[in-house]
């Protein structure tokens, strides 16, 4: 039988962030929060069709640096 390389990878997050990300989840359908951190994520890094290819304006890097600071990730 071939090796698979798996199609993950593990980050390490401080465990308050985490308890912290299973209260938020807690009612929401999110099954854990490695699902809640992937489905943030995917939607921090996807690109809209306004600022295709230009990345993020000055107001969104604002938005989602105090959104992830909020978040534990950014002192």
């Amino acid at each position: 039988m071939k090796n698979k390389k798996s199609k993950f990878s593990t980050i390490s997050l401080p465990t308050q962030l985490v308890d912290k990300i299973k209260e938020k989840i807690k009612g929401t359908g999110m099954h854990s929060p490695s699902a809640y951190v992937t489905f943030i994520l995917r939607q921090l890094l996807s690109e809209s069709p306004e600022t295709k290819g230009e990345g993020f304006s000055k107001e969104e890097e604002e938005a989602i640096r105090k959104r992830l600071k909020a978040l534990g990730y950014l002192d």
